[in-house]
């Protein structure tokens, strides 16, 4: 009979779940693009200073005649995405 019941339960709320969410305002996008740069702004830093961690590491325990550490590539600073043409 609990079988029976949360079935029900499961089977009334699932048209909830299936609802579709409205178009996000023009703001709303423009948020959302703004974190989405500045997220992929704060992995390329970290790459860069993991980048720079991992050159100091290797010059350490580098062998004589063994090639230099690749050069690491600084991204600069957070410059946000200009707004999308209407």
């Amino acid at each position: 009979m609990k079988k029976l019941s949360l079935l029900l339960a499961t089977l009334m709320t699932s048209g909830l779940v299936l609802a579709k969410l409205p178009a996000p305002t023009p703001e709303a996008a423009a948020a959302a693009d703004l974190a989405k740069a500045r997220t992929a702004h704060g992995d390329k830093v970290g790459a860069y200073k993991l980048c720079l961690s991992q050159n100091d590491v290797a010059s350490k325990y580098k062998k004589a005649g063994a090639p230099a550490p690749a050069a690491c590539v600084n991204p600069g600073p957070f410059v946000p995405p200009a707004p999308a043409a209407k």
